[in-house]
């Protein structure tokens, strides 16, 4: 194999695990090479845009890298895939599904599926949401880099009174995804409108996409939205699986 590739690649990756930007020695220590060759593989990839250097800090993984995941999840066919498990989670709980995945600090519907109930929440394919105000997207930020989450924490927006727009409920929010495994929206984006989902594994262990439900207050009360937690988590795991067998539908 090509050693500057795979040095190269192995650059990235702790890059890419770390919550915070890395130095050269730092780096060259976990790469177990010297700091002029991990120099020269960082100034390569800040020319190719795929890292950047922070003032005084080191190095971190720009969103290229990102923009390069995003469109191998979209070769996954990831709407395809996900459809039987989307229909079995609408005839449990009777409420619209969706498919999201993440864009910055946005959630973009890739799939839904309308409840059969007369009211219901409004939502459409290709449609957009702040991520830390739908359940889908928190279920997808949670498992962000904490320094990500930490930035974010400091722009918050409010849209209606629940949302969380302070930092340390925010955080400590994210944590609490991250423990229990799934996401609950309470009338943060839309007054009125609930939700409840978690995320969706790829075969390494990181989140992808996100699958849940919503609808009215009314009926996603507190109580029910427990009753439905299970069906939610189940389904999202099995696609999970389903798309650890069926890497590439397309093929």
């Amino acid at each position: 194999m090509n050693s500057t590739l795979v040095k190269g690649l192995g650059l990235l990756e702790i890059l890419a695990n770390s919550d915070r930007p890395l130095g050269v020695t730092e780096l060259a220590s976990q790469l177990d090479i010297s700091k002029s060759n991990v120099h020269r593989l960082l100034q390569t990839l800040v020319q190719l845009q795929y890292v950047k250097q922070a003032e005084n800090t080191g190095y971190f993984v720009s969103v290229r890298l990102w923009e390069l995941s995003a469109r191998v999840i979209a070769g996954f066919d990831l709407p395809r895939v996900a459809a039987p498990f989307m229909q079995q989670l609408l005839d449990e709980t009777q409420e619209s599904v969706h498919l999201s995945v993440l864009d910055g600090d946005e959630v973009v519907y890739i799939h839904k599926l309308d409840s059969p109930q007369p009211v219901r929440a409004y939502t459409q394919i290709g449609g957009r949401a702040p991520a830390y105000c739908v359940a889908t997207g928190k279920a997808l930020l949670a498992f962000e880099a904490e320094s990500r989450l930490a930035s974010l924490s400091g722009r918050l927006k409010a849209y209606t009174p629940q949302t969380l727009i302070g930092p340390e409920a925010f955080l400590g929010e994210m944590q609490r995804i991250r423990q229990t495994g799934y996401a609950v929206n309470r009338g943060e984006w839309r007054e009125g409108v609930h939700g409840l989902a978690a995320p969706i594994y790829s075969t390494d262990g990181g989140v992808v996409a996100a699958m849940g439900i919503s609808g009215p207050a009314e009926r996603l009360k507190a109580s029910r939205i427990k009753q439905l937690t299970g069906y939610v988590v189940d389904r999202a795991a099995g696609l999970t699986g389903a798309l650890s067998t069926n890497p590439s539908p397309r093929d």
